[in-house]
């Protein structure tokens, strides 16, 4: 199984939902077409990553890339994950740099006090 999702804009924020597999197959198609929308705006996104059954190397990296271009843009990149994915996050020393959540509620309650 590839990677699927889906889209919601919510007040000041672009809440995304995905499953599958966030790896070197996805990747190319998941960093276009996120770049794209944080492009468009809003600015604050946030990825519910917590129903991903996998992520590689190549994932971190578009997640690292995506991050960056929001803050660029002044906004931010909020990740909702599940304990695969934060063990992989982890285990690249990640975790302070890209914002892990453990629900979509805690996210927009850290996009609405920033």
């Amino acid at each position: 199984m590839s990677l699927r999702g889906t889209r919601e804009t919510r007040d000041n924020c672009q809440l995304f939902r995905l499953t599958g597999l966030l790896d070197a197959f996805s990747e190319p198609t998941f960093r276009k077409v996120l770049g794209s929308k944080i492009d468009e705006g809003p600015k604050h996104i946030i990825l519910d990553l917590s129903q991903i059954d996998f992520v590689d190397s190549s994932g971190l990296g578009a997640l690292v890339q995506l991050a960056k271009q929001a803050q660029t843009a002044t906004g931010t990149l909020q990740i909702v994950t599940n304990a695969r994915v934060t063990q992989t996050v982890k285990l690249v020393r990640l975790e302070k740099f890209l914002a892990l959540q453990s629900t979509v509620e805690a996210a927009l309650e850290n996009i609405k006090s920033s």
